[in-house]
C-alpha cells in the first residue's frame, strides 16, 4: 500500500488503470476524507485540500477535528503479565505507562 501524509494525516493511495486515476482515503478517522487526482501532483494537492477543507469543516461546525492518532489504546494482557510489568516498571523507578511505552518503542525500532 502507498501511503501520503500531511499534517499528520495519513491516507492509503491506489492507482485505478482503467478510470486511469489516483484516489485516496485519510486513514484512522471517522470521518470519511477521499480525494483523487490523475497526476501525483493533483494528488498531492488534493490530498492537501482535502484535509484543509476537512479542517475548516470542524471550525465551522465548533467541533475539535479528529486527530489520527490520541496516543492512548487498550491493550488486554494476562493478568500474570500485567503484575509482571507492574513489578519490572516499579524496579526500574519508573510508570507502568511509562515503562511500556519505553519497551514498545525498542519493539518498534
Amino acid at each position: 500500500m502507498t501511503t501520503m501524509t500531511y499534517k499528520g494525516y495519513e491516507a492509503a493511495v491506489e492507482y485505478d488503470e482503467d478510470a486511469e486515476l489516483f484516489h485516496g482515503e485519510v486513514m484512522n478517522l471517522r470521518d470519511v476524507v477521499t480525494f483523487q487526482g490523475r497526476s501525483v501532483d493533483d494528488l498531492k494537492s488534493a490530498f492537501q485540500e482535502s484535509i484543509e477543507d476537512y479542517l475548516a469543516f470542524c471550525r465551522e461546525r465548533g467541533e475539535e477535528s479528529e486527530k489520527p492518532f490520541s496516543g492512548k489504546f487498550v491493550v488486554r494482557i494476562d493478568p500474570g503479565l500485567h503484575r509482571e510489568l507492574a513489578t519490572a516498571a516499579r524496579r526500574a523507578g519508573l510508570s507502568l505507562n511509562k515503562y511500556v511505552s519505553k519497551a514498545l518503542e525498542r519493539v518498534a525500532g
